[in-house]
């Protein structure tokens, strides 16, 4: 027998706490989980992200080349295929250069605006695409 405990009062070998804490670690496991989904969206967001931006860094390079070369329809459809979907295509030249800027939306929890930039210098003899501060659809 035990001090200070009533005479059949002790508890079976092998028993927990007290009734009230069955359900602590079912909630406390559901919750770590709904955590866990959290932070695996938002990090799924996070490379869709940095992927996309890529993307558009990538196209916005092959535009570049290409208008520098004096192709600029030929590199927009480059371009279109590297940029991610509705990405928009700014291609303006300033004399000696072609600047190239590519952006779009990203679709995921947070509506991002992601864009890449790439300049160029124009090929002698090449003609660099639109007039200055031209724009492609």
């Amino acid at each position: 027998m035990t001090a200070g405990r009533a005479p059949g009062a002790e508890r079976p070998p092998g028993a927990g706490a007290d009734v009230r804490d069955r359900g602590a670690v079912t909630v406390e496991a559901a919750l770590a989980l709904g955590t866990l989904v959290v932070f695996l969206a938002l990090a799924l967001g996070a490379l869709a992200a940095v992927t996309d931006s890529l993307r558009c860094v990538d196209a916005a390079r092959e535009l570049a080349r290409f208008a520098a070369r004096g192709e600029p329809e030929r590199g927009r459809a480059v371009a279109a295929r590297l940029a991610p979907a509705d990405a928009r295509f700014d291609l303006t030249h300033d004399g000696d250069t072609v600047s190239v800027e590519v952006s779009a939306v990203l679709l995921s929890p947070l509506p991002l605006r992601i864009g890449g930039r790439a300049v160029a210098a124009v090929e002698p003899g090449a003609e660099p695409g639109p007039e200055p501060g031209g724009d492609l659809p």
